[in-house]
């Protein structure tokens, strides 16, 4: 396990990381024998730092829902991170230049809780009763790390992942909300495209079988730390497509057809 002084430097490196814009080596390679536990307690270590700058909390996301997504970080459990207020941003909103390190894009189903969610044994009824609607969205990514390294060739795994926030950059909600019994969301779909460009295309069923099953999953996971999702929270459920690489001057669409369009410019 990694020590308090080991967690806490790894969260001000993360986050002198986002201030600057300069990405930090892999914590992987720093800590070979690091556990999944460790990466969240660097994770909580960040947040606690946000919060005490005067950050605010809005919400969760979940990552890794794919089986693509795990395999390729040899895992076989979703992650979460933590969405916080200055990640939010409005529909067809423009990202300033100078915001992200390599934003890429998600298009997801977003989640908005009217009624507490805690474990354990929470079920996608659970998660269905305590949803006030859901939304299409966009979730930004980044990453405070590098996602690889330059000398071994080593990728990122999942504890700096993890440990990242879970990539968590932005998100963007908009299109038509609906409540969460109106559709079968297996069935919510989305065209996303790049300056129009179709870049990738995907099913709400990519996400676990069911988008509420990671919703689900993240309220039982919080309950092992005595956490919960609250009331009037954000759930990012988790995205049914491969991220979409954003650069300077892109627009990034996402069709859900009958449930409208969600956009985002990056400058």
């Amino acid at each position: 396990m990694l020590s308090p002084d080991e967690i806490e430097d790894a969260a001000r490196r993360l986050q002198e990381a986002e201030r600057t814009r300069r990405q930090i080596d892999l914590l992987s390679l720093e800590f070979p024998a690091a556990t999944m536990d460790d990466a969240y307690a660097v994770q909580a270590a960040l947040i606690r730092r946000k919060l005490a700058a005067g950050r605010r909390t809005r919400g969760w996301k979940i990552g890794l829902t794919s089986r693509a997504m795990q395999s390729a970080l040899s895992i076989d459990i979703p992650d979460s991170g933590v969405l916080l207020d200055d990640m939010v941003f409005a529909d067809s909103a423009t990202i300033p230049p100078d915001r992200f390190i390599q934003p890429r894009v998600e298009a997801e189903i977003a989640f908005v809780m009217k009624a507490p969610l805690a474990g354990p044994d929470v079920t996608i009824f659970d998660v269905l009763n305590a949803t006030d609607y859901i939304a299409p969205a966009l979730e930004i990514l980044d990453t405070r790390i590098r996602r690889t390294d330059p000398a071994t060739g080593r990728t990122r795994t999942v504890f700096d992942t993890i440990a990242d926030n879970a990539a968590n950059a932005g998100i963007v909600m908009g299109g038509r909300p609906l409540r969460p019994l109106d559709t079968d969301m297996r069935w919510i779909g989305a065209i996303v495209s790049r300056n129009g460009v179709v870049e990738e295309t995907g099913l709400g069923a990519g996400v676990l079988n069911h988008p509420a099953t990671g919703v689900a999953w993240l309220a039982n996971r919080l309950a092992r730390y005595g956490s919960a999702i609250a009331a009037g929270e954000i759930v990012l459920s988790g995205s049914f497509i491969r991220p979409v690489e954003a650069r300077h001057g892109d627009t990034i669409v996402a069709d859900f057809g009958p449930f409208g369009t969600v956009s985002v410019y990056f400058g």
